[in-house]
C-alpha cells in the first residue's frame, strides 16, 4: 500500500516542504483503498473502488463541483511521494440575510472524507491539512460567487475541529422514528425522481422568501439551497449501493400528501452502513428534506417567534405529515433499513410530531455528524451565523 516510507524519515507537520495540493488518478486509488475500511460500508473494496469513481460524476460533483485534496511532500514526484491527509471539498450554494432580510447569493464549501492512513496519525498531518485547506478554500472557486465559508460534519466530537477554527452548530438535533410494516395511508403518494425538480423549485422559493423576510434581533442568517444537485448526489449514492445489494433500486423517492398550497412532502435516501443481512444491521432511511407548505416556524431561526399554524389547516395538515412520516417508515421496513431519521425538524413538525404520538425519539448528537463550521467575513474569519435548515441534505 502506502507506507514504503520509513516511520523515521516522515517530516515534521510544520515542515515548509509540505503542501497542500491535488492526487492524480492513481492517487485517488490508493486513497481509496486506504479508505475501504473506515468508509466502504456494505461493499466490498472492488465495489467500493468503483462507487468512489462514481461519486466523482454525479451531480454536485460533476464540472468541478468536487475537488480532492492532499497534504504530501513538495520535493517528490507523484507516486512515490507520501499522501499525508486527503479530504474532498464540495461547492454549494447558499443565502445568507441580515435582520432586515437583505438576501445576497454566496457559496460555500463542504468538506468530507477527512483521512489519515493510521501509520500517519497522532503526527499533527490532519491539523496541518486542515489549516492549508482552511487558506486555500477561502478564495477557492470563487468565479462562482463569493465564499462565505466551509462546513463540515464531525465524527469525532465537537473540540477537534473546533480547535482549528470549525465552530460546532448549537444544535445537532434529530428525531429518530423505527421503520414500520403497517400500509401506507392511501393520503399519500410516493414521489417519483421526474417529480424532484419541481419540487425542489418550489422549496427553494420558500427558503428564498423566508430568507427575505425581517427578523429582529437576528445576526447573520445561512441557509444551504435545497436543490435538486444536493437530493441527486445522495440519490445516487443510494442507487450504487442498493443495485449491488438488490440488483435493484428503490423508485420512491419520498412522499406527498395534502392539496397544493397546504401539502407536506419528504424527500429521502437509503443508507446501507452494513450489509443488510448483519444482525443487528445498522441502515438508516434519512429524510433529506421535509416541507410542509404554510409551515411558518420552517426555514427560520429556531429562537425567533414561531407562529402556529390554527384550526382546519393545521389538522389537515398534521394529518399529511403523519401520512408522509409513514410513508417513510413504510419504505424503511421494505428495503430492511431499521430507522428513519429527521434532522432538524421545525417547532411545527416537532410540535406536530408529539401531538401525533408517534413512536420516536429525540437525539442530540454528541459525537458524530456534528455539524460545524468556519465563517469568512471582509476581514478573514468572522463571527458565526445562525444556520437555517441544517437538514441531512446538507450532509456530505
Amino acid at each position: 500500500m502506502e507506507l514504503s516510507t520509513q516511520q523515521d524519515d516522515l517530516p515534521s507537520s510544520n515542515s515548509p516542504t509540505l503542501q497542500l495540493t491535488h492526487p492524480t488518478p492513481d492517487e485517488c486509488i490508493k486513497i481509496w483503498t486506504n479508505s475501504w475500511t473506515s468508509w466502504g460500508d456494505s461493499l466490498d473494496l472492488e465495489k467500493y473502488l468503483l462507487e468512489s469513481q462514481f461519486l466523482t460524476t454525479i451531480p454536485l460533483a460533476e464540472d468541478g463541483g468536487m475537488t480532492i485534496w492532499i497534504l504530501t511532500d513538495k520535493h517528490l514526484p507523484p507516486g512515490q511521494r507520501p499522501i499525508l491527509c486527503s479530504c474532498e471539498s464540495f461547492t454549494k450554494r447558499a443565502l445568507t440575510s441580515d435582520s432586515d432580510g437583505n438576501v445576497e447569493e454566496a457559496v460555500i464549501h463542504g468538506i468530507a472524507s477527512v483521512f489519515c492512513q493510521s501509520g500517519y496519525r497522532r503526527r499533527g498531518y490532519a491539523a496541518r491539512h486542515m489549516k492549508e485547506l482552511a487558506k486555500h478554500l477561502h478564495g477557492w472557486q470563487s468565479h462562482k460567487g463569493k465564499i462565505i465559508g466551509s462546513v463540515l460534519y464531525s465524527d469525532i466530537g465537537k473540540e477537534y475541529y473546533a480547535r482549528l477554527g470549525w465552530l460546532p452548530n448549537p444544535t445537532n438535533t434529530h428525531i429518530e422514528f423505527p421503520s414500520s410494516n403497517v400500509s401506507r395511508f392511501s393520503s399519500a403518494r410516493l414521489l417519483l425522481e421526474n417529480d424532484l425538480p419541481e419540487l425542489c423549485k418550489r422549496d427553494e422559493g420558500m427558503v428564498r422568501a423566508a430568507m427575505a423576510t425581517p427578523v429582529l434581533g437576528t445576526q447573520k442568517r445561512l441557509t444551504i439551497l435545497p436543490d435538486l444537485e444536493h437530493m441527486l448526489w445522495h440519490i445516487r449514492k443510494e442507487d450504487f449501493a442498493t443495485e449491488h445489494l438488490f440488483g435493484r433500486i428503490p423508485q420512491a423517492k419520498g412522499a406527498i400528501a395534502g392539496r397544493p398550497g397546504s401539502q407536506v412532502w419528504a424527500i429521502w435516501t437509503h443508507r446501507y452502513y452494513d450489509h443488510p443481512d448483519a444482525k443487528p444491521p445498522d441502515n438508516v432511511l434519512y429524510i433529506l428534506r421535509l416541507v410542509a407548505e404554510r409551515d411558518d416556524s420552517a426555514n427560520k431561526c429556531s429562537s425567533a417567534e414561531e407562529p402556529r399554524m390554527g384550526g382546519h389547516l393545521h389538522d389537515e395538515q398534521i394529518g399529511c405529515l403523519e401520512a408522509v412520516l409513514q410513508a417513510a417508515r413504510t419504505e424503511a421496513a421494505e428495503w430492511q433499513l431499521g430507522h428513519v431519521k429527521l434532522w432538524e425538524p421545525s417547532p411545527w413538525v416537532r410540535d406536530a410530531v408529539t401531538q401525533l404520538n408517534l413512536d420516536h425519539s429525540i437525539v442530540e448528537r454528541q459525537d458524530e455528524s456534528i455539524a460545524s463550521g468556519m465563517w469568512y467575513d471582509e476581514l478573514g474569519e468572522g463571527p458565526l451565523p445562525t444556520w437555517i435548515n441544517n437538514e441531512h441534505y446538507c450532509w456530505c
